[in-house]
C-alpha cells in the first residue's frame, strides 16, 4: 500500500513563514546552517533513527524546516517520513509534506532542488500532471548538473518530450552521464535529434545560390 493521495494544501493553511531563529535560505545562508544541523539535524536525525533535542525525529525536522524551509535534504526526509508511514501527513510532524514544500516555495520559489523535490513527490502521490506544472517553472539556465537532474525527473513522471530534449541539451554541454539517454531507451523514447548541416557546407550552397 502506498501514500495515501492528498488534496493539494492551500497555503493560507500553511501556517505563518516567522520564526524565532531565521527563517533562513538554505542555498545562501549558510553560516547559519551549523547551530541547527549540528542537534536538530544530525545524521541519525537524517537516517529517520532517533532524535536529537527531541525524542522524536520529526521533532527536529520540524524545527529545521522553521529554520530554514527551502531544507532540501530535510525536506527529503520528510518524504521518506511519509513514505514510511504510508501517509501525506505523518505523526509529529507540524504540518503535511505538500505544506512543508508550499512553504519552501512560498519562501523562496526561485529554489529549483525544491521544486524537482516536490515534482517527485507529487508524482509518487499519483499527481503527475501537477509534478510536471513544477518542473514547467523551472529555469536551469546553462547549469549542466541542473539541465540533466531536470531531465531525469521529467523521465520519472513521464514527461518523455522534454526529457528527450534535456538529455541532449545536458551532452551538448559536455555531461558524460549515460542514466538519462539509458532510462529514455527502456520506454522506447530516445531518438537522436536532427544535426544541422555545417556551417562550412551551408556556405558553399549559399555562394552556389549567389552564382545563379
Amino acid at each position: 500500500m502506498g501514500v495515501a493521495v492528498p488534496a493539494l494544501a492551500q497555503s493560507g493553511s500553511c501556517g505563518d513563514l516567522g520564526n524565532n531563529y531565521g527563517p533562513f535560505d538554505y542555498r545562501l545562508d549558510r553560516s547559519k546552517l551549523p547551530i541547527v544541523e549540528r542537534y536538530h539535524f544530525t545524521p541519525q536525525i537524517e537516517a529517520l533513527v532517533s532524535g536529537g533535542t527531541a525524542a522524536k525525529v520529526e521533532d527536529d525536522i520540524s524545527y529545521t524546516l522553521r529554520a530554514f524551509p527551502n531544507h532540501a535534504r530535510a525536506l527529503a526526509a520528510v518524504v521518506r517520513l511519509a513514505e514510511r508511514e504510508k501517509s501525506p501527513h505523518p505523526k509529529g510532524l507540524q504540518y503535511s509534506v505538500d505544506c512543508y514544500f508550499q512553504r519552501a516555495l512560498r519562501f523562496r520559489d526561485d529554489d529549483t532542488i525544491v521544486r524537482m523535490l516536490y515534482a517527485q513527490w507529487l508524482g509518487k502521490t499519483n499527481r503527475r500532471d501537477a509534478g510536471v506544472q513544477q518542473l514547467d517553472v523551472i529555469d536551469p539556465g546553462d547549469n549542466p548538473l541542473t539541465v540533466y537532474n531536470l531531465g531525469l525527473v521529467y523521465a520519472e513522471l513521464g514527461g518523455y518530450g522534454k526529457a528527450l530534449e534535456l538529455a541532449h541539451r545536458a551532452r551538448d554541454m559536455g555531461d558524460p552521464r549515460s542514466a538519462l539517454r539509458e532510462i529514455l531507451e527502456k520506454a522506447g523514447q530516445w531518438r537522436d535529434l536532427p544535426q544541422p548541416a555545417p556551417a562550412a557546407a551551408a556556405s558553399a550552397v549559399d555562394a552556389a545560390g549567389a552564382e545563379r
